[in-house]
């Protein structure tokens, strides 16, 4: 069974962006959005990172325009949002599609390893959270609704849990 360090997404300027680098450390990863009324969860993110990340959490933005249309920018213009805006220090991928045949294939394996409400498996919206443990392996999923600021718990349990 693969776990989500097999997998290698495009970071925003292209390149293959390896996670198995993150092997080890416990990572939260979100489909994000510049115009969506979730995008102030950027700041709820980034606090979770800076005070945590020293411990082995890593956020991952995914920015994704597949819902309202409401990541149209391309990668300079989203990093500059993001940065200006949120002051995000995370890093933020390329842009993906979460859903259907052109998903990036890290959400079709998060999808499968914690589908959401009544078993549907696509993402709903901006802003699902996935929280991975150390091992690469999906520990929980949080719809959008869901601000960062209520994954404390359950980013501290899995910073505790070892190898």
């Amino acid at each position: 069974m693969s776990t989500v360090h097999d997998f290698a997404p495009a970071a925003a300027d292209g390149a293959p962006h390896p996670l198995a680098q993150y092997r080890g450390r416990v990572l939260l990863v979100v489909n994000t959005a510049s115009a969506c009324g979730f995008t102030p969860q950027y700041a709820g993110l980034e606090a979770l990172w800076r005070r945590h990340r020293d411990a082995g959490l890593v956020v991952l933005g995914f920015p994704c325009n597949q819902f309202g249309a409401q990541e149209p920018g391309d990668a300079a213009t989203i990093a500059r949002f993001c940065t200006l805006t949120y002051d995000v220090t995370f890093p933020v991928l390329a842009k993906v599609a979460v859903n259907g045949a052109k998903a990036e294939p890290l959400f079709a394996h998060l999808e499968q390893a914690k589908p959401g409400l009544f078993g549907t498996r696509a993402i709903k919206w901006n802003f699902t959270k996935f929280l991975v443990g150390r091992d690469g392996r999906v520990i929980a999923r949080f719809p959008p609704r869901v601000k960062p600021q209520a994954l404390e718990k359950a980013v501290v349990a899995a910073l505790a849990e070892s190898l």
